[in-house]
């Protein structure tokens, strides 16, 4: 059930561009600010070094949905400000809390300003991509994302969500196909989409 909400803290990518430097963070909030859908694969690594893999569609503002492959089969999704992990494994009702506790509130956010105080407190290249350390400005007790960037054209690689706990995920993004219309009853439904 853990992983599922760490989930949410995350996003990550496939190979990396060879970039020449670091991107800017104006560059980078614009790039976020124009991505209105994206669906796509992923693989998360666990804080254990355990793997599950899914499908990833999101839909700024605001909503997000990851979908776990069997024998998971898990569902956690973003929207109206709620976060909310449905476990078929588990008797229990789904799991709700607000999105702004997790760092994945600062990529959903209407209008993403990377250059906002406080915000960043780390801005790096790693020889490959750029590397964006980001907290909520006013609550940095919720975690904080680094999110990989690449180069010509920008491209979110991955992020790894740090939570408050110290727990480490990380989530790597299949190809992303941006741009798509999604069925709204993406981020309305726990039950897998093959089911619904």
């Amino acid at each position: 059930m853990k992983k599922f909400a760490l989930a949410l803290a995350l996003t990550l990518a496939a190979p990396a561009a060879w970039a020449a430097d670091k991107l800017p963070l104006s560059e980078i909030s614009n790039y976020l600010n124009g991505l209105s859908t994206v669906q796509t694969t992923f693989t998360q690594v666990n804080d254990d070094g355990s793997l599950s893999t899914g499908k990833l569609w999101m839909q700024r503002p605001g909503r997000m949905r990851f979908e776990y492959d069997p024998p998971d089969r898990g569902v956690v999704t973003a929207r109206a400000g709620t976060v909310i992990i449905h476990d078929p494994k588990s008797n229990q009702p789904p799991e709700q809390y607000p999105l702004k506790r997790t760092p994945l509130s600062i990529v959903l956010a209407r209008n993403v300003n990377l250059r906002q105080a406080n915000m960043v407190v780390g801005h790096d290249f790693d020889g490959t991509a750029t590397v964006v350390t980001a907290q909520d400005p006013k609550n940095p007790e919720y975690g904080r994302i680094e999110m990989m960037f690449t180069a010509d054209p920008v491209e979110l690689r991955k992020w790894v969500v740090h939570d408050s706990a110290g727990t480490k995920t990380t989530v790597i993004l299949g190809q992303l196909e941006k741009g798509a219309r999604l069925n709204p009853s993406l981020f309305s439904s726990g039950k897998p989409s093959s089911d619904r």
